[in-house]
């Protein structure tokens, strides 16, 4: 037999790409985020900017993206990122201005390249006006009842209102000081205390962010990733919540009927914000799409947010969640496009973002997720955290190697696909960060035990051979590795079986052939340990989980491969793009 060497052009025989104006561009996009501390410093002061995602613009046109999601670049205390938004219809002065955000989505459309943005819509900074209004006015008020205040529980309110845990650790709870100088009422906030949650059964609240939906629409943003979109509503009972018997306090699980996730009532916010969208497309001002952020399992739950009239696309963190294993994949990816196929919604697979450590790292290590099984999540996985497998033994090799078969699989698979910034450069976790550099939330929070996601956030190489490495001329806000050089953008560009070009090449070929993006895949049985799907149009994707090679099917000729191929074998860790 023989096999085409694997190409690294993107000049196949197939018909070009959808125009921009595709009303259903969201159905097939691959978005790539960007997170703009850490991307490009076109001003030298250490801190990514706006100017510098302008300047990238080339940069995510040549790789093949269709879209951008660009997290929070609003005003911000910092005090989670960013996710503390203290004014959400401008952009922080560390950042640019809103010329400058006018600009880079004039010139990504100039491209070709759509432009999500974040929506915070959960909670704001302390920092907010409206917060500070409520703080100032007093109980009782009505800007207080834009926000979740309560008494306190005993004699002198000194409990708080119920036992829910913070994501961040500690209380959800914390209490005022009133304007008279006293001990006061309590209010939620399901992360930090920085970040006081709004009221959503106060109408006020709905027409606020339908205000901030329709500023952004208005300056041709072409949708939001709506951050922990499963949230925003509570119990309006406030019971507490079961207590984990292993620790004494009480569950942070999602669990069904929790009184902080995942209520009933999330629906009718996100059936207005599609409302709205519609209206726009209605108008020809655009097809406009939200993406959910809501870390849901089974995927029959997850996708009751993208049925119809609701959200049109949710990550998929299944797919993140999942361990590197034949079966494993196999099972979320018949899960996950089996629930979706219910609602009629394309899914969506992410291997990344700025909340997870690196997918190099993760499938570089003994253990590199949860197991899943044709129900779901393995029941003994189920309380696993990224923060269990800290200090195993790291492959990275052996994790570069799986993060290129791991490319390519999502970006086979049928519906959208997200791209996190660096992962295309193959960078690792950077878990030695010195701790006084350390500013994730929940490294304070948990009294300096859990390090947190600075590691995922340290700024991009683009350059050099050292520090900064073309990011920008300053030292960066967090800590670069002085081993980065061979990693940088420039160092991979135009060099054959770089992870970049692997990128270029796999998002060339998705770009133009008819089978890819949006659609069905068949299975063909080539055993147990190896994962092959057609998606017609004679386009087949192998990956090989196995340790014995696996031959290539005569005549075959290779699109990509994440590896070298040209015996006519695939070898362990390995996938093809195939057209036979």
């Amino acid at each position: 037999m023989t096999v085409d060497e694997p190409t690294t052009t993107t000049g196949q025989p197939f018909p070009a790409p959808a125009t921009t104006d595709d009303p259903t561009w969201w159905r097939s996009a691959v978005v790539y985020q960007i997170y703009p501390r850490s991307f490009a410093d076109a001003d030298s002061d250490g801190t990514g900017d706006v100017a510098g995602m302008i300047e990238k613009l080339p940069y995510l046109h040549q790789l093949g993206v269709d879209a951008v999601w660009v997290s929070p670049w609003y005003p911000s205390p910092l005090a989670d990122g960013g996710y503390d938004v203290a004014d959400y219809t401008d952009i922080s002065p560390d950042f640019g201005t809103l010329d400058q955000a006018d600009e880079f989505v004039a010139r990504a459309h100039a491209l070709g390249i759509r432009v999500l943005i974040d929506l915070v819509p959960n909670h704001c900074s302390d920092a907010h006006p409206m917060f500070q209004a409520a703080l100032a006015a007093g109980p009782g008020s009505p800007e207080r009842d834009l926000f979740v205040f309560r008494d306190g529980r005993g004699e002198d309110g000194s409990e708080p209102p119920t036992n829910w845990l913070a994501v961040f650790g500690g209380s959800a709870w914390e209490r005022v000081t009133e304007p008279d100088g006293t001990p006061g009422q309590w209010y939620l906030h399901l992360f930090a205390p920085e970040q006081p949650d709004w009221n959503w059964d106060n109408p006020k609240v709905f027409a606020f962010f339908e205000s901030v939906i329709r500023f952004w629409f208005d300056r041709g943003i072409d949708g939001f990733r709506i951050d922990v979109a499963d949230s925003m509503k509570v119990d309006p009972t406030f019971p507490d919540m079961p207590v984990d018997p292993a620790t004494g306090l009480a569950t942070r699980e999602k669990y069904v009927g929790s009184p902080i996730f995942d209520r009933h009532d999330i629906g009718e916010i996100h059936a207005h914000w599609r409302s709205i969208a519609d209206e726009y497309q209605a108008k020809g001002m655009g097809t406009k799409t939200f993406v959910s952020e809501a870390y849901l399992t089974p995927a029959s739950r997850l996708v009751q947010y993208v049925r119809p009239g609701h959200l049109q696309t949710t990550f998929n963190f299944d797919a993140l969640l999942c361990e590197w294993g034949a079966a494993s994949q196999r099972n979320v990816i018949d899960l996950t496009i089996a629930a979706h196929a219910e609602v009629g919604a394309p899914p969506t697979w992410v291997l990344a973002n700025h909340d997870v450590p690196r997918v190099v790292t993760r499938y570089g290590r003994p253990r590199s997720g949860m197991r899943f099984t044709p129900e779901g999540v393995h029941p003994d996985d189920l309380m696993l955290s990224w923060n269990d497998l800290v200090g195993t033994p790291i492959d990275l090799e052996l994790g570069r190697r799986r993060a290129r078969a791991a490319a390519l699989l999502e970006l086979a698979l049928p519906g959208g696909a997200y791209v996190y910034q660096g992962d295309e450069l193959a960078l690792e976790e950077v878990e030695d960060l010195p701790e006084e550099a350390l500013q994730d939330p929940v490294w304070l929070r948990s009294e300096h035990t859990v390090r947190g996601r600075d590691g995922c956030r340290v700024p991009i190489p683009w350059s050099g051979d050292r520090p900064p490495y073309g990011f920008g001329t300053a030292t960066p806000w967090l800590p670069q590795p002085s081993h980065w050089g061979p990693l940088t953008a420039q160092a991979q560009d135009g060099v054959p079986g770089s992870h970049l070009e692997l990128y270029r090449a796999a998002l060339g070929v998705r770009g133009q052939h008819p089978a890819l993006g949006d659609g069905t895949l068949r299975w063909v049985d080539s055993g147990p340990e190896v994962l092959h799907f057609s998606r017609g149009q004679g386009f087949e994707c192998l990956v090989n989980f196995g340790e014995a090679p696996v031959e290539l099917p005569a005549g075959a000729q290779v699109l990509v491969a994440s590896g070298d191929v040209t015996s006519g074998v695939l070898d362990t860790d390995t996938a093809v793009w195939l057209q036979v």
